[in-house]
């Protein structure tokens, strides 16, 4: 029976309630998105191709930075484009494949971040606090190696939760009360007992926020420390300029992940889950470029070279 269930499910498709519920707010919400969405592609775009194209900026930060910018284009496509899609018609539908696809890249992604983060705080601490021996440490063939760490790990623990929410059967109803297909929000829809899954998501979410949340905070207590001991006062501002808007990026991504993905599922508040979700999924990425470039010289510069004024 259980078979039939998990084989009948791969020819029917998924309803995503999303923002149903507030059927003349969701005009309202279809544009304030597609604005939204549109800030991200051109932000990140910007980052990638300037970071590119300026030798100035071949450096580990740019680098990693680069990748953030990438990813976050990957991780907000993976879900709004499907959003604005059922925004804009009756239509809510997204078939089992697509929403199993979606569900893999979304957390791959999410996860991914959430370790490319720690490693971008390492790299400000070596800069920091290891300055002599910052072009040693942070080698290219190192840079790649934690870049391509972050990618994999990420790819890794999504494969761990797609594997587990794959084959559990799912009930008569195809509603998913979301605007994307998740982990917890497909659960909702099984036939049977799912605490094990709730507890492996718990878990392994704790691994991926939890973990590099500290270890972030280890780096920058450390560059705190070197910080004050600095006695120019340039040289305070530019670290401040640096970490401070990494910081702020952290502080955007990991909140609403915390509120969101360490509870279980059952705890969460639908409508609640939801807004906090559409903040992490398309706020926080359209802003990340802003906070990385609107007070950075280096950028500054390098857009007027790009631009033939120095």
């Amino acid at each position: 029976m259980t078979m039939e269930k998990i084989n009948a499910s791969f020819e029917n498709y998924f309803v995503l309630l999303g923002f149903s519920n507030w059927p003349h707010f969701e005009v309202v919400l279809f544009v304030v998105i597609l604005m939204f969405y549109v800030t991200t592609l051109i932000g990140n775009l910007f980052i990638i191709i300037l970071s590119h194209m300026d030798s100035h900026l071949h450096t580990p930060m740019y680098f990693f930075l680069s990748n953030l910018s990438f990813l976050d284009l990957c991780y907000t496509t993976s879900a709004i484009p499907q959003l604005l899609v059922n925004l804009w018609g009756p239509e809510k539908t997204i078939s089992y494949a697509g929403c199993m696809i979606q569900l893999y890249f979304f957390l791959a992604l999410g996860t991914t971040e959430c370790v490319l983060l720690v490693v971008m705080s390492y790299d400000r601490y070596v800069a920091v606090c290891r300055p002599l021996h910052y072009t040693v440490l942070m080698n290219p063939r190192f840079c790649y190696l934690l870049a391509v760490a972050s990618w994999v790990s990420g790819f890794t623990n999504s494969a761990l939760h797609f594997s587990f929410t794959f084959w559990v059967p799912l009930c008569g109803h195809r509603q998913v009360d979301h605007f994307f297909c998740e982990v917890p929000a497909l659960l909702r829809l099984s036939c049977v007992d799912t605490h094990t899954n709730e507890l492996t998501l718990l878990v392994t979410s704790s691994t991926f926020v939890l973990i590099p949340l500290i270890l972030i905070l280890i780096s920058y207590g450390a560059i705190a420390r070197a910080v004050l001991r600095m006695q120019s006062t340039t040289g305070r501002q530019k670290v401040f300029g640096t970490c401070g808007a990494h910081l702020t990026v952290v502080s955007l991504f990991y909140i609403p992940a915390m509120c969101i993905y360490l509870q279980p599922p059952s705890g969460n508040s639908q409508d609640q889950g939801k807004f906090i979700a559409l903040f992490y999924t398309i706020v926080t990425p359209s802003l990340n470029p802003l906070i990385y470039t609107l007070r950075n010289k280096d950028v500054k510069v390098a857009v007027k070279r790009l631009m033939g004024c120095d």
